[in-house]
């Protein structure tokens, strides 16, 4: 329950104001068509984090020792680090092909959310809780928690959440995960 909940929670916290979620906003805005984009959010996400989290179990089980937790460590701190850093979004990546909602919404979330900081971040708690479906689970209830208001509120909920205190609280969750593994990993607790 764990690996559930603090990946839930890690990535709807990291999620606020991020390029994919920026990305439903304009989905949203441009096809006025909810369903068809959570859907397409939903199963974009349970690949792309299911694969993310897979990577991290796997590289754990094969690299599994001590100095790869502290690797594992240092990795929540830089994710912390890399929190505190708006995202910026192309809006012109995000203009819709001549398919409908639910199809440029999976193609554009899949591809978007390689190498973004959820997906790190996936990457990271697969390796740190070795659970793929309870961490795919977690990532994808998180992108859900941070997207579906976005697409309902759109540019509204932007404007009232105060970005930089979210992404403050964001970063001390990642942060406070990185210290209690490398504080666990040396031995403190």
């Amino acid at each position: 329950m764990e690996a559930l909940l603090t990946s839930m929670a890690v990535v709807a916290l990291a999620e606020i104001g991020d390029k994919t979620q920026l990305l439903a906003i304009v989905l949203a805005t441009r096809f006025k068509r909810p369903v068809p984009i959570i859907l397409g959010i939903l199963f974009a996400t349970l690949a792309n984090h299911f694969l993310a989290a897979l990577v991290g179990e796997r590289t754990a089980m094969l690299l599994d020792g001590q100095w790869f937790r502290y690797a594992i460590a240092a990795s929540f701190i830089a994710m912390a680090a890399w929190t505190l850093i708006p995202d910026k979004f192309d809006e012109d990546e995000a203009r819709p092909a001549r398919f409908g909602a639910f199809l440029t919404t999976l193609v554009a979330f899949f591809l978007v959310e390689m190498g973004d900081k959820t997906q790190i971040a996936t990457v990271a708690l697969g390796a740190r809780f070795e659970n793929v479906f309870m961490v795919t689970a977690g990532t994808t209830l998180g992108m859900m928690i941070a997207n579906v208001p976005a697409i309902f509120l759109g540019n509204e909920l932007i404007k009232r959440v105060p970005m930089a205190v979210v992404r403050t609280v964001a970063a001390l969750l990642f942060l406070a995960i990185g210290l209690w593994l490398l504080a666990q990993t040396a031995g403190w607790l």
